[in-house]
């Protein structure tokens, strides 16, 4: 069965990197479109491979040793990924967000759009440690849609924008220890708190994604300069205390983020009260956190099936070659579950706790399954690309300049001492 499951986990990657050929097919054969239509959705693949290995081991062990199996696994992050997407794009947060953005922009000596365009790329990921990465992809690929990815750029500039935003995403939540997914999995065991973290990987982590958002706006800047103004007439003002208890609910959900029973009654109030007070809001997205939630519960179930290759792998990795492995691992498989099971690595010194996290943080932009947060971002931003669907293997290289940046800041003083001999 471990080898079983180590042939889906390969059949569902390869499986991810070929959702544009499946939305191609379903224009191409129209008699089975909805087949290829959900083949071709990312957030589904992972479900899918899901339900086959579940179907699989109940075959081979009874359906007992299956459900066993189910339970055992932790779906605490698909739930709260889920809630956190659908409170963080309700109309009042999103319109807190722009102003916060907005007034940020301000202060900056570039034209409007630019200004904003940069402060989007790097302050909003920055939000992510401390309302969660979900939540600020969520708030940032949203008003990189409804903004800026419109005819105005090319398809190539719009892979430019979501490989920069998934790398800041993955990194930008590395300020505080509950945030990021990768050193949310590690923190508690290995007694990181706030100024520890902040500390590791807080400075560098700001500093790569000020870059990256720096460079990428210098480069689009007269693609940014074409996209008119938003002239719009103004939608109606959205109560005061209406926003105050939105994000009430959004702190309260994030505070309680371990506990499932509590952050989703605090969604059935949400529900309850958004019904109430339906004219100051915006379509709930369900369906596509809804989705997003499948994904990651498919990648939590076979994900738990692989660490009888991966955990061995990373106890035989140490320093530059542990970082540079976990950084490329994390592109195949989820960053938090890469920490969790180095966590369960007995005896392990501060460079390779080190190596670990910030391999999987850096390379949390690389691929849709990487990070958490990127099937939300994938979800909320795909309907700009060509056929609805973000390519993997364009995706992968957009990503790559951003990452090599996290890559250098990350380990970059380290490499060098290394080369000169000098002590970590």
């Amino acid at each position: 069965m471990d080898i079983v499951a180590a042939v889906l986990f390969a059949a569902a990657l390869l499986h991810t990197f070929s959702t544009k050929f499946f939305e191609r097919l379903a224009h191409l054969r129209p008699r089975h479109a909805g087949l290829w239509h959900l083949l071709g959705e990312v957030e589904c693949v992972f479900g899918l491979w899901a339900a086959a290995a579940f179907a699989l081991i109940a075959a081979h062990g009874g359906l007992k040793e299956a459900l066993r199996y189910i339970e055992s696994r932790d779906f605490t992050e698909p739930a709260f990924v889920f809630v956190a997407m659908v409170i963080a794009a309700t109309r009042p947060v999103i319109r807190a967000a722009e102003a916060l953005l907005a007034l940020a922009a301000r202060v900056l000596p570039l034209p409007r759009n630019t200004a904003l365009f940069f402060a989007v790329m790097s302050i909003g990921p920055l939000f992510g440690s401390f309302i969660t990465e979900p939540a600020a992809m969520t708030l940032t690929a949203l008003i990189l849609r409804d903004r800026f990815l419109g005819p105005a750029l090319t398809q190539k500039a719009k892979y430019a924008i979501v490989g920069t935003l998934f790398v800041n995403v993955s990194i930008g939540g590395a300020l505080t220890p509950y945030a990021a997914p990768p050193i949310l999995m590690v923190a508690a065991t290995w007694n990181w708190g706030f100024g520890h973290v902040a500390s590791l990987f807080g400075i560098r982590a700001a500093i790569a994604l000020f870059l990256n958002a720096a460079v990428l706006t210098l480069i689009l800047r007269r693609q940014l300069a074409a996209i008119a103004a938003d002239d719009a007439p103004a939608a109606p003002p959205i109560p005061l205390v209406v926003s105050v208890i939105h994000l009430a609910f959004l702190a309260a959900v994030v505070f309680f983020n371990h506990y499932p029973a509590v952050f989703l009654g605090l969604f059935l109030f949400f529900l309850g009260y958004t019904e109430a007070y339906e004219r100051h809001q915006s379509p709930l997205i369900l369906r596509e956190a809804l989705l997003v939630g499948f994904f990651l519960a498919g990648l939590v179930t076979l994900g738990g099936l692989q660490s009888w290759w991966l955990q061995p792998l990373l106890q035989g990795l140490d320093g530059t070659v542990l970082f540079l492995g976990a950084t490329a691992l994390t592109a195949i498989t989820d960053n938090a579950a890469l920490t969790y099971l180095g966590s369960l690595v007995q005896g392990v010194g501060d460079e390779f706790k080190y190596a670990l996290v910030a391999g999987a943080i850096t390379g949390g932009g690389l691929t849709v399954i990487a990070n958490a947060p990127n099937p939300a971002g994938y979800a909320l931003l795909r309907g700009k690309f060509e056929d609805a669907s973000i390519g993997a293997g364009p995706l992968f290289l957009a990503a790559m300049p951003p990452t090599l940046v996290a890559l250098a800041l990350f380990w970059g003083d380290r490499a060098m001492r290394a080369i000169l001999g000098w002590p970590a």
